[in-house]
């Protein structure tokens, strides 16, 4: 099983004239730490040699989504590392650790397998550092950041076209790695102090994106068209955003498998938002060729959808309880919660994991890589963006206004409620054509996103209330079959009810406001 780290660090040029890592450049590197604002002293950890084999497909696929593979043996952490990016932080990536084996790891090679697809990796870089490493401590010794400066060589081992193999090169870096627990200003204020020193930030964020850069031409960051529709068109807008969420799809089936916090429900939005786009503009991509995607994608959606609406249903069954009072909490209520919910869960968690695993799935993301370097644009995709998206938003907000006023004109019950939710699922498709649109559109755009999403948030509360009376009822006839009071359970879907009806009663405001302006 591999351990997971969360590395927060900056690189930085080491002086060109510095070739010994304990000449005059080293000193000035030293005494700008030492004089950080929080740092007590800084400690010589002597000098490791590293040796590291780095991974890829012939392609690049990894080095494409900033993701880096390698064996590398010396030092303290020998065995093979695996970095991915972590989308909310530049400067940091989570880090997992397998021990040292002659082949990669099982575990290691499920993550990638989003990114690799059916591409096998094999070595294209073989890196050897000679790294001096110092540790830097407060004043009551508590460890702030690793500082490490590396003298790289690095040889090209691959041929893919663009690398020539046995090509070589060699720098000298500075690596500043933050310790668990320090504080993210800590970096820039050791920032402010190496400017001050004519030491300035690296051009690269790791050692393989240099090494290939120097050794060959540099990895395209996300596949893109060839050619590419120009910039304010339609088609540019619109497979800019269809990179966005491709992206997020592919690092997010990575998340899910390392079952992050939230995970399955940001890759379930990926992939709603995708098919929502194929939909929304299919004045722009041909829709004979993107409707079986949308259709791949409807399929991937329903295999996460039971596993994210049990995360949710039992989240707040547990929210219920904990703000009841507890004189009002009869029986052995949050066990019978727990005995409902996690064979729920395991079932979903399997079947979550069946699906990533299986071969649609790869398919399904094959075709996606696909369509972003080979996208089928139609003519309107050439056309100012300006002039064409709002099409789209224009069709979309019809869409909802005919389900949700038709769902608000039928009489409470059932068939109300199924209205409702299909008038939500109009309303999520209205605010994802807006996001799409907002960098074309601007102001306009993003004011019709936020007031949409005011109604799909009422239409979802309403919605979740509905699918937690129906475990309510469940849970007061399971906790009734065992001999246990039933009366929390219907006191908890009393709650709900009014939930809703508060709901339905704003709702008609809310939306008057969404109709009488319009989509951009």
């Amino acid at each position: 099983m591999a351990s997971v780290t969360r590395e927060t660090e900056r690189k930085y040029e080491a002086p060109a004239t510095a070739e010994e890592t304990d000449g005059p450049d080293a000193a000035a590197l030293l005494d700008a730490l030492a004089r950080t604002e929080g740092v007590d002293r800084v400690t010589g950890r002597g000098i490791e040699e590293l040796d590291a084999t780095y991974y890829d497909t012939d392609d690049g696929r990894l080095a494409a989504t900033r993701t880096t593979l390698r064996r590398r043996t010396g030092g303290h952490d020998a065995g093979w590392h695996l970095k991915l990016p972590v989308p909310t932080d530049g400067d940091a990536r989570d880090e997992l650790h397998a021990p040292l084996a002659d082949t990669l790891p099982a575990g290691l090679a499920r993550l990638l397998r989003s990114r690799t697809r059916d591409a096998p990796v094999g070595p294209v870089l073989r890196l050897r550092t000679t790294r001096r490493r110092h540790t830097l401590h407060g004043t009551d010794g508590t460890l702030l950041a690793e500082a490490a400066t590396d003298t790289v060589h690095a040889e090209r081992l691959d041929g893919a076209p663009g690398g020539l193999a046995g090509a070589t090169t060699t720098w000298r870096e500075i690596e500043i790695e933050l310790a668990e627990g320090a504080p993210a200003s800590l970096l820039d204020r050791i920032e402010e102090r190496l400017t001050a020193a004519g030491i300035h930030r690296s051009r690269d964020r790791s050692k393989f994106a240099r090494a290939l850069t120097d050794t060959g031409p540099p990895p395209e960051t996300w596949p893109a068209p060839d050619p590419a529709p120009a910039p304010g068109t339609a088609g540019a807008e619109v497979l800019a955003h269809l990179a966005r969420w491709h992206g997020a799809l592919v690092a997010l089936d990575t998340d899910v498998r390392r079952d992050l916090p939230d995970s399955v429900h940001q890759l379930r939005v990926a992939t709603r938002r995708l098919r929502s786009a194929f939909k929304t503009y299919r004045k722009v991509l041909d829709r004979a060729v993107t409707d079986p995607v949308g259709e791949e994608l409807k399929w991937l959606a329903g295999e996460l959808a039971p596993a994210r609406d049990n995360e949710v249903l039992t989240a707040r069954l547990a929210h219920l309880l904990d703000t009841t009072d507890a004189t009002l909490v009869l029986g052995p209520a949050p066990a019978r919660l727990r005995l409902h919910s996690t064979p729920r869960a395991t079932e979903a968690r399997d079947r979550v994991r069946a699906a990533l695993d299986s071969p649609r799935h790869l398919a399904l993301l094959t075709t996606l890589a696909r369509l972003a370097t080979d996208p089928p644009l139609r003519p309107a995709a050439h056309r100012p963006a300006r002039k064409v998206l709002p099409a789209g938003l224009a069709r979309d907000h019809r869409r909802l206004a005919t389900r949700l006023d038709h769902a608000l004109a039928l009489p409470p019950g059932p068939g109300r409620d199924h209205a409702l939710h299909q008038a939500r699922k109009a309303a999520k498709r209205a605010r994802y054509a807006a996001e799409a649109a907002r960098p074309a559109l601007g102001k306009p755009a993003k004011r019709y996103r936020k007031h949409v999403k005011a109604v799909q948030q009422l239409l979802g509360v309403h919605q979740d209330s509905v699918v937690a009376r129906e475990a309510l009822r469940q849970l007061a006839v399971e906790a009734h079959g065992a001999g246990e009071s039933a009366f929390t359970w219907g006191l908890l879907y009393g709650r709900e009810q009014a939930r809703a009806e508060a709901a339905e009663r704003e709702l008609p405001g809310v939306w008057a406001a969404v109709r009488d302006e319009g989509p951009p």
